[in-house]
């Protein structure tokens, strides 16, 4: 295998960690990038660009993140609310009137991004077309009723998230999220990251899909235990019925899927631009200042909702918007968030630090919150760093 890239000098287990996910853990195409104090220390790349292709992967190439895209697009809401545009305790239904249908007056805007909005599910699941029509999805959660009483619990809404954070940025700023970081964070930024990906680059993204490897560590496994295996399996499980939302899910490697703005799942990028993203929320880089203030940054981090997850049948962490640092979702430290991406993708930052890590691959695999390919980098980080 040829990797390419540079890693600055004492990060060089960061290079041999990502050579054995090509040699032992399936990897076909992927790129890591890691910053520190706002400069990169690791940008390699290696493999395919496609999935099932031959082509090299090069510098530059993208790839859809899945879920990943979530932490990406918390970033707006965050934004508007450092901005003073946006409430976080205001009920969802002062921005979005038509939201309060069904028992959901008391949905905070805090409760879309901390996963306690009781909305995980779709009675009636949209079809891939519908999926992509920015006005389907919010009005489908508007017409939903609530499946437990909103703040009182929490369970990933693994595809909701994004229509729900969706219509408040579009019912706040009158542009849909994709089009609002383009014009306010990743456009200024130079960033190889989008929400909806312009048909001029295109051609830079890669196809995906589904890979095979060894067995994998931590987090939501390959072989889980018995009750994930069973909610996964249950037509009727919240589980099931959460990532069934849309049903049959789209063809990731359509062009008009990539082309439109799914801020729960269809993100996007390049290591590098998904790393450089998370290093300016917390600090400063070359030519551009931080976008989050001290206290912004504590408010994503700031733990929000923990213990057993409704939807994914473990104990997750998430304070607003980001998944946090736990068994589920290993990151670097206590004080890291960001967000993972089904089956391989993981964005996240540490303030204390200084870290801001990206990882994209065109090989999905079966693991949910914590891919073994992903985890095996980090822990390189955390051995380069001694904690």
């Amino acid at each position: 295998m040829d990797v390419h890239g540079t890693v600055a000098e004492g990060f060089e287990p960061v290079r041999d960690a990502f050579v054995r996910n090509f040699s032992t853990l399936g990897d076909r195409g992927a790129a890591v990038a890691v910053y520190r104090d706002g400069g990169k220390v690791v940008d390699l790349w290696g493999g395919t660009k496609d999935v099932d292709g031959t082509a090299p992967w090069e510098r530059g190439t993208a790839q859809v993140v899945r879920s990943a895209t979530k932490g990406v697009a918390a970033a707006v809401l965050l934004l508007l609310h450092q901005r003073g545009q946006l409430d976080l305790d205001a009920p969802v239904g002062h921005y979005w009137p038509e939201f309060k249908a069904r028992g959901k007056e008391r949905v905070l805007v805090r409760h879309v991004l901390n996963h306690r909005a009781g909305l995980p599910v779709l009675d009636r699941p949209l079809t891939p077309q519908d999926a992509l029509d920015p006005l389907k999805g919010p009005e489908a959660v508007a017409a939903q009723a609530p499946v437990w009483e909103p703040g009182t619990d929490h369970g990933y809404h693994a595809l909701t998230y994004g229509w729900l954070l969706d219509e408040l940025v579009r019912r706040v700023t009158g542009q849909g999220t994709g089009a609002w970081l383009a014009s306010q964070v990743t456009g200024p930024l130079g960033l190889d990251l989008w929400l909806g990906l312009p048909e001029s680059e295109a051609g830079r993204a890669g196809r995906v899909g589904r890979v095979e490897g060894a067995e994998p560590t931590g987090g939501l496994r390959a072989r889980p235990k018995r009750s994930v295996t069973e909610a996964y399996e249950d037509p009727a499980s919240l589980t099931r019925r959460a990532f069934a939302a849309i049903s049959p899910f789209p063809d990731q490697n359509d062009p008009a899927y990539r082309a439109a703005a799914l801020p729960a799942t269809n993100a996007v990028a390049t290591a590098d631009g998904l790393a450089r993203f998370y290093a300016t929320l917390i600090g400063d880089t070359a030519g551009a200042a931080r976008l989050f203030t001290p206290e912004t940054v504590d408010l994503a981090r700031a733990e929000e909702s923990a213990g057993p997850d409704r939807v994914l049948v473990v104990g997750t962490r998430f304070g607003l918007g980001y998944m946090l640092h736990g068994s589920a979702s290993p990151l670097l430290t206590p004080a890291s968030f960001g967000h993972p991406g089904r089956g391989g993708a993981l964005g996240f930052a540490d303030p204390e630090t200084g870290i801001a890590f990206g990882y994209v691959t065109n090989g999905f695999r079966k693991t949910v919150t914590a891919d073994p390919r992903a985890q095996g980098l980090v822990r390189a980080v955390r051995g380069v760093l001694d904690l």
